[in-house]
C-alpha cells in the first residue's frame, strides 16, 4: 500500500485457479511486503498534480513531474508562446492500468484563447511507474496527440467580415475606401523641424507632435501623422509630396460616405487600440480583441461592437521548431468565424446629405438633427467640422426663445391665453428687481398672443408664465419628453426643467434661459411630438428595444392651438426666409450664455415641414455662439432648399 510519503508496496502475485465445481476463482499470493491497493487512484492522481501545475502557469512543478523534466520545460515553455496569454482547463477522463508499470489517462484540455473561441480536444497522458511515484511520460503528445517531435503549434487568428451599419433601406453606409498614411520614414529625414513644419502647415497636426513621435521612434520606423481620405490627400499633394522624410503608403479602412456623415450616432471604425482592447476583455478576463483588429471606436459602431463583428476563428497547425526547415504547417484543428449581423438605423441619406451641406456653409459650430414626427426616429444627425459632433445628441445648452413652444404648451393648456388674446408687450420688464427685455426693446403694445409668439417677445412669456403654478413649465416640458431617462446605445440629453423655480429663475425659464437645459436632438424630438400630436421616445436603430415610455404628450386642443403659432412664425415672424419652403412650422431662439458684456448667444431654429420631399420631417437647428436665430433660419433655409 502506497504511504504518505509516496513510497509503494510491492504487489502480490495473483493467479486463477479452479474449483471442482468447475469456477473460476482468483488467489491471491502472499505478500512479501505490506499490502497494495488498486494503483488507479494514484495515477489518477499524479496526472491530476501534472495538469494541475501546468495550468497554474507552473512550468517547472509540472516538469517535475514527467519522466524528462528539462524537455518538458522547454516543450511547455514553447505552447505558452504558441498559444499566448491562453489559460488552459483540464478534465480527467478514464484510467487504464497495465500489469507492466505502464498506465494512460484520457483527459480533456480546453484552451480558453486570446481573443478567440475556446479550443477544446481529447488527449491521452501516458505515466509510468517510477522510483517513488507515477510519473507522466515526456513527450510531444503531452501538449496535442498530433504533435511530434521537433514540432510546435501555430495559432493563427481569422476574423469574421465585419457587419455593416445601414440606413433606413438597409444600405450599408459604411464602405472599405482607399485612404493615404501620411506619415514619416525617419531613415529618410534631412531637417526635421521643416518636415514638421510643412506637414503641419498641411494637416493642421502640431509640428511639435510631429517632431516628438519622429524623436521618439526608432531610424527607419514609420511614423503615422494623420490618415486621409483619397480626395482629401490630393488636396495638400503639392504641399507634402516632396518633403524629405515624407511618405505616403495607401491602405482601406472602413469609412462613412463622408468624414462628418452621421458622425455622432454612427461613430468612427478604427484599429485597435490597446485601451480599447484593455477594457473589452470578456468574462474569462480575457482579451476580446487583439492589435491589428477593426474595431468601432465610437458612436453605434463601438456601442454594437460585439453583434457587428461577430466571432473570430483560428486555425492550428504544427510546424518545426527549427526555422530553417520548412513544413507545410498540418493543420490540426479550424474553428471557422462567425460573421456579425447588422444594425439598421433609421437615417435617411438624403436628409444626412442636405443637413450635412447645411452646417459645411456655416463657420461656427453648427448642428442639425431630424425626427420623423410619430416614431421619434433620428433620420439625419448632422454637425460640422468647427463642431463637437457628440453635441448634436448629448450637447446642453439653453433653448433661449426655441423655449417658447413648451412654454405655451403650458399657458395654452392652463387657459391662461387663447391664439386670440390680447397681451402686452413691452419692451422691458421688471421681476424682483432685474429687468428682462426683448431684443433692441421691441415694444409692440397690446397684441393677440399669436403676434407675439411670432414675434418672440421676451416680456410678454414672462408676465403670463409667472401667473402659471411654479412645476406648470415643467409638466409642460414632461408632456413631450423632456426629462426622460432614454436608454438608448448612443446617448441623448433629453432636457432639464426645474419644476420648482421661484422668482427672476422662474421668469428666465420661460424663454428658455434661467435653469433651462436642452439638447439639439431632445428639441428636435419636441418639434416632432408637436407635429405628429403623439410625442415619441427616440430610435437610433431599427427594431431595438423602445427607449423609454413614450411620452403623454399635451392635450390635442392645446396642439391644435399651438400649430398655427408656429405656423405665423414662418408665415409674419422671425422666421421669414422660410415661408417659401412648403409648409414650414417653428419657433426661433436666441440663448445668452458665458459671462461676456455683452453676452455671447446661441442661435436656434426648432420647427417641422409637413408634406416635404421625404415626408413630414421635424428638425432643430443649433448655431454655438451664433449670436442670432437668423444664422440658425439660414442653416434651416440651406437644408430645406438642398431637399
Amino acid at each position: 500500500m502506497r504511504s504518505a510519503t509516496g513510497s509503494r508496496g510491492r504487489r502480490g502475485a495473483t493467479r486463477r485457479v479452479t474449483t471442482a465445481g468447475g469456477v473460476a476463482v482468483l488467489v491471491l499470493a502472499p505478500l512479501l511486503t505490506g499490502c497494495s491497493s488498486d494503483p488507479t487512484d494514484d495515477v489518477r492522481a499524479a496526472a491530476q498534480a501534472f495538469l494541475d501545475d501546468w495550468a497554474a502557469g507552473e512550468t517547472d512543478a509540472a516538469a517535475d513531474r514527467t519522466t524528462d523534466a528539462p524537455a518538458t520545460t522547454a516543450l511547455l515553455t514553447q505552447t505558452a508562446e504558441d498559444l499566448p496569454e491562453a489559460t488552459l482547463t483540464a478534465e480527467l477522463g478514464d484510467v487504464q492500468v497495465d500489469d507492466d508499470g505502464a498506465a494512460t489517462v484520457d483527459w480533456q484540455a480546453t484552451w480558453d484563447l486570446a481573443a478567440a473561441p475556446d479550443w477544446s480536444y481529447p488527449a491521452t497522458l501516458s505515466l509510468t511507474e517510477g522510483e517513488e511515484a507515477w510519473q507522466v511520460v515526456a513527450a510531444p503528445t503531452i501538449v496535442h496527440p498530433e504533435l511530434g517531435e521537433g514540432q510546435h503549434l501555430e495559432l493563427a487568428r481569422s476574423l469574421a467580415e465585419r457587419a455593416p451599419v445601414t440606413d433606413a433601406t438597409g444600405a450599408p453606409l459604411f464602405t472599405e475606401t482607399e485612404v493615404v498614411n501620411v506619415g514619416v520614414d525617419t531613415a529618410q529625414v534631412t531637417d526635421l523641424p521643416a518636415l514638421a513644419a510643412a506637414l503641419s502647415a498641411a494637416t493642421d497636426i502640431s509640428a511639435e507632435e510631429i517632431t516628438a513621435d519622429v524623436q521618439a521612434a526608432p531610424a527607419g520606423q514609420f511614423v503615422p501623422v494623420i490618415t486621409l481620405r483619397r480626395p482629401d490627400f490630393e488636396a495638400i499633394r503639392a504641399q507634402v509630396f516632396d518633403l524629405p522624410g515624407a511618405v505616403f503608403p495607401t491602405s482601406t479602412r472602413l469609412l462613412a460616405p463622408s468624414s462628418r456623415f452621421g458622425l455622432a450616432l454612427l461613430g468612427r471604425v478604427g484599429d485597435a487600440t490597446q485601451e480599447v482592447i484593455d477594457e473589452t476583455v470578456g468574462e474569462d478576463e480575457q482579451p476580446v480583441y487583439a492589435a491589428g483588429d477593426t474595431l468601432g471606436l465610437s458612436g453605434l459602431q463601438r456601442a454594437f461592437q460585439a453583434q457587428l463583428a461577430g466571432t473570430p476563428g483560428f486555425t492550428v497547425s504544427v510546424a518545426s521548431t527549427d526555422e530553417s526547415l520548412e513544413d507545410a504547417g498540418q493543420v490540426i484543428d479550424t474553428v471557422d468565424p462567425v460573421p456579425g449581423t447588422p444594425v439598421q438605423t433609421p437615417l435617411v441619406p438624403a436628409l444626412q446629405n442636405a443637413a450635412d451641406a447645411a452646417v459645411a456653409g456655416q463657420s461656427l459650430a453648427t448642428h442639425v438633427v431630424v425626427v420623423r414626427p410619430g416614431t421619434g426616429e433620428l433620420l439625419a444627425v448632422s454637425s460640422n467640422e468647427a463642431a463637437n459632433p457628440a453635441n448634436a445628441l448629448s450637447g446642453q445648452f439653453p433653448p433661449g426663445s426655441s423655449m417658447k413652444a413648451i412654454t405655451a404648451t403650458a399657458l395654452l393648456a392652463a387657459g391662461t391665453v387663447t391664439p386670440e388674446t390680447a397681451v402686452p408687450c413691452p419692451g422691458t420688464i421688471t421681476v424682483e428687481g432685474r429687468e428682462f427685455e426683448n431684443q433692441d426693446q421691441f415694444d409692440l403694445g397690446t397684441v393677440p398672443f399669436t403676434e407675439a409668439f411670432a414675434q418672440s417677445c421676451n416680456t410678454t412669456f414672462i408676465q403670463q408664465g409667472l401667473t402659471l403654478p411654479d412645476d406648470a413649465l415643467a409638466a409642460a416640458a414632461t408632456s413631450y419628453g423632456v426629462g426622460s431617462d432614454w436608454q438608448l446605445p448612443v446617448g441623448v440629453f433629453s432636457g432639464e426643467v426645474p419644476a420648482d423655480a421661484t422668482g427672476t429663475t422662474k421668469a428666465a425659464d420661460q424663454i428658455g434661459q434661467g435653469q433651462v437645459l436642452m439638447s439639439p436632438a431632445q428639441m428636435a424630438l419636441v418639434a416632432a411630438g408637436i407635429a405628429s400630436g403623439t410625442p415619441a421616445a427616440p430610435v437610433e436603430v431599427v427594431g431595438a428595444a423602445p427607449a423609454g415610455t413614450a411620452p403623454a404628450g399635451p392635450p390635442a386642443t392645446v396642439l391644435d392651438q399651438l400649430r398655427p403659432l408656429m405656423r405665423q412664425v414662418v408665415l409674419s415672424g422671425t422666421a421669414t426666409a422660410l415661408a417659401d419652403r412648403g409648409e414650414v412650422y417653428g419657433k426661433t431662439g436666441t440663448a445668452e450664455f458665458g459671462d461676456a458684456t455683452p453676452p455671447e448667444s446661441h442661435g436656434w431654429f426648432v420647427g417641422y415641414q409637413l408634406g416635404g420631399p421625404q415626408g413630414d420631417i421635424a428638425f432643430a437647428v443649433l448655431v454655438e455662439a451664433g449670436q442670432s436665430s437668423s444664422t440658425a433660419v439660414g442653416v434651416a433655409d440651406a437644408f430645406l432648399g438642398a431637399l
